[in-house]
């Protein structure tokens, strides 16, 4: 646990930078302050930007890159409990969570060193055509560019690295922009990542005012592609603002789950009471909305409502911890409101719904009308609608009737129905017999519709962050 605050500073241009202005970075469970970070601006973005530009003049071999992410995986495992306890402190996570978090950062790393190691282009068959003949052809990949990266406060490590690792495997520098209210993370990263012996400018983090930083990533044409994890309608206009530039957007989502009455109720409850409330709700792919087979719907629901009255709610710093804090006050608030609005269109609150001291109990909710906020906005809260269906197709229907669209899942016994359902699930990843929740970093993780434009994971994130150069030889 960070039991003290810390202050850490900004690091642009390989050394270590004050504004003498200062961001408090207080515990969204109790309110203490666990550390503060210098408050930055449109100028020192602009120093970052110089760095960033005067670092790529003098590009990192690929085995280097390599070697660098390997011993910052290293090092992040090394210092895991330390990384897993900042997480905790400044984003209110469970420790649990947290671990898990830490834990997962590594393994970024891990598949980024191995992306920076394989990184090529393709041969051009270019004898295929009449007009090829005598030709050789091939691609090289090259580095995009200076990356803008804008991350989230919900896993303010690993979306950090997700940003980060893949864009240096890709030989592009970087300026990063934390999220204000968990800064600690990303600026305990950039110092490992120093350690690691990363080049000065290839790596620059400034803390400020969203608008303000944004404004210079985007009207900065050194600036060549932003990677952005938020909402929706920022992500959007983010993008319509930006659109000479590469945008690569991860968004929203409400996440549906069709429970079949042939599924294995005892794990869907199991895996569901888990994943649908695992810190506070707090997450893209958090489980909102699970629909189940009518005849199963009251079995299921005898499962499922007393493992979610089982979860431990409390201090995130408690290592027995599943449920902790909001981000803040008013998010909590906001979902009272549409608990409020839920219950006047004639639904019922079958658990939860109300405060445990400052803490929002796990709640679910049933018979909530199509229209209100908890059945087709993103309540990223510990908060699910449990919502019976006749048919597959009308399952299938109902999953998609959000603008939302970045994963879903299926428990079923029947495989035709999991492939039918894996085909016409309108989200970039279907899971079958797992939770939604699910994400490995290696995969491609992203959306459609309003959940987002592109696919994270390391390998799929070096694709975007670099350009393909065409060679072609006269033999």
């Amino acid at each position: 646990m960070v039991t003290t605050a810390v202050a850490r500073k900004l690091l642009i241009g390989g050394e270590w930078v004050e504004t003498g202005e200062w961001i408090e970075v207080l515990s969204p469970y109790d309110g203490a302050s666990v550390g503060r970070v210098p408050k930055a601006g449109a100028g020192e973005t602009r120093r970052a930007l110089d760095a960033a530009e005067k670092a790529m003049r003098e590009p990192i071999p690929a085995h280097e890159r390599a070697a660098i992410l390997d011993r910052v995986s290293a090092l992040l495992s090394e210092h895991a409990d330390d990384a897993a306890r900042t997480i905790s402190a400044e984003a209110g996570k469970p420790m649990k969570a947290a671990r898990v978090e830490a834990s997962r950062a590594v393994s970024t790393f891990t598949m980024a060193a191995v992306e920076a190691r394989k990184l090529a282009g393709d041969v051009v068959p270019m004898d295929a055509s009449p007009a090829g003949a005598g030709k050789l052809a091939f691609t090289l990949r090259q580095p995009v560019g200076i990356v803008g990266a804008i991350s989230p406060f919900n896993f303010p490590l690993n979306l950090v690295a997700h940003k980060v690792a893949p864009a240096l495997a890709a030989g592009c520098a970087v300026v990063l922009k934390p999220a204000s209210r968990t800064p600690l993370s990303a600026l305990l990263l950039a110092e490992l990542e120093t350690e690691a012996g990363l080049p000065a400018g290839w790596l620059n983090v400034v803390c400020g005012p969203a608008e303000e930083i944004g404004d210079v990533l985007v009207d900065d044409e050194r600036v060549k592609l932003i990677t952005f994890t938020g909402s929706a309608p920022i992500g959007w206009k983010l993008r319509e603002r930006a659109a000479r530039k590469r945008v690569n957007l991860e968004l929203g989502n409400a996440t549906p789950v069709i429970v079949a009455a042939d599924a294995d109720l005892d794990d869907a409850a199991e895996r569901l009471a888990a994943n649908a409330f695992s810190f506070a709700g707090q997450s893209c792919i958090s489980i909102q909305r699970i629909y189940i087979e009518r005849r199963s719907y009251d079995d299921f629901l005898e499962r499922f409502l007393p493992r979610v009255e089982a979860l431990a709610v409390g201090d995130p710093a408690e290592e027995e911890t599943d449920v902790g804090p909001l981000i803040t006050a008013s998010d909590r608030d906001r979902i009272l409101a549409w608990i409020e609005e839920a219950k006047a269109g004639g639904a019922d609150v079958l658990t939860g719904g109300t405060l445990d001291g400052e803490l929002l109990l796990p709640t679910v909710i049933a018979g909530a009308p199509p229209d209100a906020k908890v059945s087709c906005e993103e309540v990223f809260g510990p908060l699910c609608t449990v919502t019976p269906f006749d048919t597959l197709d009308e399952a299938i229907v109902l999953a998609n009737s959000t603008r939302f669209g970045l994963q879903a899942g299926i428990f079923t016994g029947d495989l035709k129905n999991a492939l039918r359902a894996a085909q016409s699930l309108e989200f970039g990843g279907v899971t079958v017999n797992e939770a939604p929740t699910f994400r490995a970093d290696q995969m491609p993780y992203g959306g459609v519709k309003d959940s987002g434009n592109t696919r994270e994971g390391p390998a799929y994130a070096v694709r975007e962050m670099t350009e393909e150069r065409l060679v072609i030889l006269q033999l």
